[in-house]
């Protein structure tokens, strides 16, 4: 069973889009360029605070 979880392969910040990505088996690229428009629709602030939540929840990957 899948299990979603932070990426420590494809990360830029915290790796919330890049284990997102990997869970959904989709580019990374892409998944980063929905949030980012999605965020700038939504006024940015609901966006961040999202990404922030999804930090703190979603547990890190342990393979290197």
């Amino acid at each position: 069973m899948k299990q979603l979880k932070r990426s420590n392969t494809q990360r830029m910040i915290a790796g919330v889009c890049g284990g997102l990505a990997e869970y959904f088996n989709m580019d990374p690229t892409m998944v980063r360029i929905a949030y980012v428009l999605l965020s700038v629709i939504s006024a940015a602030f609901p966006g961040i605070l999202v990404y922030l939540i999804l930090w703190v929840v979603i547990p890190q990957s342990e393979i290197y």
